[in-house]
């Protein structure tokens, strides 16, 4: 924690260490609101297809289960995560919401983990293409060539596509708990079975081709956010470059840092943004816009939710587990 915060206050520095708030202010002059609420609608339909998304993950172990059912709990977690260190959002989700989804653990667990490695294929595939179309070299801007973005790639489809490569070893360590502790670690190899279940099943053919293909619409959509929330801002001569700010941001939350990324996902966002010409002081405007334009809608609507539907972590997950 106390690395990612004084990344977060280096990267911040490094920012704001040669341009004053007053250059930032007048950046947002003649701002479009026209284009930031088409930012804000983009960035609705991105979240739309993530949900429906995890309902198709979820539907085969909970049949009947609906998009709204769905929505209220992955938009929870990502409040969650925005707001509280150590991803705790997706322990939430993994544990407080399973009577609900009627679902376990073990599958909610298995879903994240797939949700994670195909946007995180998505994302390298969205960089591949930028730099391929900006003819920029991968080596010099993001410090690795394209041979290593294909590999990194292959690697994630050769997980999601063949997960019995590793089940042996899971398993394995399953039964390594059962010995130290037998009687949570039953109930911890039951989970484990039922998260590879999930995992070989989405794994088949039709099933990731469905997931790939929300996981492409998502991410287009949230490309569409970066590029509109360029449009919104005059001051900005290269607005397609939030097209290269969009993989090269995300990335970017991989580094350590505080509950929203702050620091880590705007110096790179500038970064991106200045390497296609933009100006400096609205390239760190785009940043703060476009950053507050990913993070206040689900913090403000997942918050809202888990104020209407408080849940009790410790309850739910001991009904999940003892299920």
């Amino acid at each position: 924690m106390l690395l990612g915060i004084g990344l977060a206050a280096l990267f911040l520095w490094l920012i704001l260490r040669q341009i004053s708030f007053e250059e930032i202010r007048r950046a947002f002059d003649g701002a479009s609101f026209i284009w930031v609420t088409a930012a804000l609608l983009a960035f609705a339909v991105g979240y739309s297809c993530r949900i429906e998304r995890w309902r198709s993950m979820l539907e085969r172990d909970s049949p009947g289960l609906t998009w709204q059912r769905c929505a209220g709990p992955l938009l929870a977690s990502f409040a969650a995560n925005n707001v509280l260190p150590f991803r705790a959002g997706d322990a939430l989700r993994a544990f407080a919401f399973n009577r609900k989804l009627g679902t376990t653990s073990g599958v909610v667990v298995a879903t994240l983990f797939v949700e994670r490695l195909l946007d995180l294929l998505m994302v390298l595939v969205l960089l591949g293409v930028a730099v391929a179309v900006f003819g920029l070299d991968t080596k010099h801007f993001a410090g690795i060539g394209s041979a290593a973005l294909i590999v990194a790639a292959l690697s994630i489809l050769f997980v999601l596509l063949f997960p019995r490569f590793f089940t042996p070893f899971v398993l394995a360590m399953g039964r390594l708990v059962i010995r130290v502790a037998p009687g949570f670690g039953q109930k911890l190899f039951d989970e484990i079975n039922k998260s590879l279940s999930t995992l070989h099943h989405l794994a088949q053919g039709g099933t990731m081709i469905r997931l790939v293909l929300w996981s492409v619409l998502a991410w287009l959509a949230e490309g569409c956010v970066f590029w509109f929330a360029a449009l919104a801002l005059p001051t900005l001569s290269a607005p397609l470059a939030g097209w290269l700010a969009l993989p090269v941001g995300t990335l970017a939350t991989l580094i350590p840092s505080t509950p929203g990324y702050i620091g880590t996902f705007d110096f790179f966002t500038v970064h991106a943004m200045t390497t296609l010409g933009n100006d400096s002081v609205a390239a760190t405007a785009y940043a703060l816009l476009v950053h507050a334009l990913l993070w206040l809608p689900p913090t403000l609507v997942g918050g809202l939710y888990l104020l209407v539907f408080p849940v009790h972590q410790r309850q739910e997950k001991l009904k999940a587990v003892s299920s």
